[in-house]
């Protein structure tokens, strides 16, 4: 289905937001928006939402699966103010938000379910998981000179830092961590201070009154949590070009960048396993 914009759906599309778990996909550019499609229907989302502009062209095999909303996601604020309104039109839903060329992965994702998945994380009497943005690039900028190569992506192995996240007043906050690391950790000269952190609360049960902040932290304290007290929960991850994407097409980095490969890359599997096996996601108690 097409909608002409975010109101056209909210007032015509409904049934799309009956049931979640939903994705809201915003498109910033068409780069690898059909494979960020295409990962997140086979994880299973009841609905999957594709705010795109108009001149931006989506694989007729997938157009049939999912709700395209044309929509301009810059500046980046559309986008946070966009899934507010979601948020307050679909109360009580589990809901996801991601850009092209961006892939979720959690605990088995191979094998289970994104619904299965969040049923378990609901038991846990969790509303939110902290997801960390695991950045992928190119392997090869010569061939793949925006940074973005599925086939031959590689990401950072180690060296990724939790600090305590601290209220106005200097106090840590419980249960609350800054997260730092890839490529925004290491050409942190060219990226602004506020951009610079990697946590992400990605998958998170919409409520009334609930306000996604253009940090991507909510106004409800307890989402922003990484566990509950009593015990680790499951963090999921979203392997991501963007990051590279961004160095590789501004004027101000490109040329500081002629490999983003350093002696801790590896090749990514594209398997929860290898994320699993280097602590970058846990399973908490889903075996």
């Amino acid at each position: 289905m097409n909608y002409e914009s975010p109101n056209h759906f909210l007032k015509s599309g409904q049934t799309a937001l009956a049931k979640g778990p939903i994705a809201l996909i915003f498109a910033e550019d068409g780069i690898e928006l059909d494979s960020t499609v295409r990962h997140h229907l086979k994880l299973g989302f009841k609905s999957v939402l594709v705010f795109m502009p108009q001149d931006l062209a989506l694989d007729p095999e997938l157009a049939d699966h999912v709700h395209r909303i044309t929509m301009k996601c810059s500046p980046r604020t559309v986008v946070f103010e966009t899934i507010n309104r979601f948020i307050q039109a679909a109360p009580g839903l589990w809901m996801y938000y991601c850009y092209n060329a961006e892939y979720l992965f959690y605990p088995f994702s191979e094998t289970r379910s994104v619904g299965e998945m969040l049923a378990f994380h609901s038991e846990e009497r969790r509303n939110a998981m902290l997801s960390y943005v695991i950045d992928l690039y190119a392997d090869d900028l010569c061939t793949y000179p925006n940074g973005v190569a599925p086939d031959q992506a590689l990401f950072d192995s180690t060296d990724y830092y939790a600090h305590t996240r601290h209220d106005p007043s200097g106090q840590p906050l419980d249960r609350q961590v800054n997260i730092s690391g890839g490529l925004r950790w290491r050409y942190e000269e060219h990226v602004p201070y506020e951009r610079r952190r990697i946590d992400r609360i990605a998958l998170f049960k919409s409520q009334k009154g609930l306000v996604l902040r253009p940090d991507h932290t909510f106004n409800e304290p307890e989402y922003n949590t990484y566990s509950c007290p009593w015990h680790h929960n499951m963090t999921a991850a979203i392997c991501s070009f963007r990051a590279a994407k961004a160095l590789k097409t501004n004027a101000g980095s490109t040329f500081d960048i002629p490999s983003f490969r350093w002696r801790n890359s590896v090749p990514f599997e594209w398997q929860s396993r290898q994320l699993l096996d280097l602590g970058l996601i846990e399973s908490g108690q889903w075996f």
